[in-house]
């Protein structure tokens, strides 16, 4: 970016100072392993499938390509989101630190195949509320936990005087939705199926007079998403 200019009587034109604006950007992780087709939820040793690790990639790509510092790399303890931050790591020299606040929400279908699990009449209590929802953590509760890690990001150390640097957070499909619901003015309650959140998109924020504002999306796995098995929208 050329810095603007200003005219100073007696002294000609002369530069002024630009600062960069920080911009955190939450990353969705990419196709988990999944041939069971099972809710896994916060449930252990759901690795990447191969096709999502080259989802990965393209997200760590397009964050290369950006050419913007990043001052931190940050992923949800989950080992989804771990593999998936492992290509960023190396793309731009970053270590991983581990944010739980950015978790998958808990569900009582973890380990369930969702199809079968609602049919059986044991399951329909947990059924009752979508708006909540009855089954898991409350949307309000995911964005609360999201929003506070995200506060924190904007918070941390600057690269440099005039460099804050950006912070790249990988994180799961519905906690990113719910967030940029929230942010957006929007209603958290909605259809899974209609969440903009595709597997290893980028949405990105910046921080204006110390509110969020969403500032772009991008789907850099879109080439990818046709031969996706297990997209995870639940």
């Amino acid at each position: 970016m050329r810095a603007p200019t200003q005219a100073i009587p007696g002294y000609g034109i002369r530069k002024l100072a630009v600062v960069a604006s920080r911009q955190v950007h939450l990353v969705r992780h990419g196709e988990v392993y999944n041939p069971d087709h099972v809710l896994y939820g916060r449930l252990p040793e759901f690795h990447l499938s191969p096709l999502g690790r080259r989802m990965a990639q393209a997200a760590a790509d397009e964050l290369a390509a950006r050419e913007r510092p990043v001052a931190a790399l940050i992923a949800s303890p989950l080992v989804r989101a771990q593999e998936s931050a492992a290509p960023i790591s190396a793309a731009l020299g970053l270590d991983i630190r581990t944010e739980p606040r950015i978790i998958e929400p808990r569900n009582h279908f973890e380990g369930k195949v969702m199809e079968k699990a609602v049919k059986n009449p044991i399951n329909w209590p947990w059924l009752v509320n979508p708006l909540r929802p009855s089954w898991g953590e409350a949307y309000r509760s995911i964005v609360a936990r999201m929003t506070e890690a995200m506060t924190d990001a904007f918070a941390l150390p600057p690269l440099s005087e005039d460099e804050p640097g950006d912070v790249v957070m990988v994180s799961h499909q519905l906690p990113i939705w719910v967030t940029h619901l929230a942010i957006a003015g929007e209603r958290l309650w909605h259809d899974p199926r209609q969440r903009r959140c595709n597997l290893s998109s980028i949405t990105s924020f910046e921080q204006v007079d110390g509110a969020f504002r969403e500032v772009g999306y991008s789907d850099p796995a879109a080439p990818f998403l046709e031969s996706a098995v297990d997209v995870g929208a639940v």
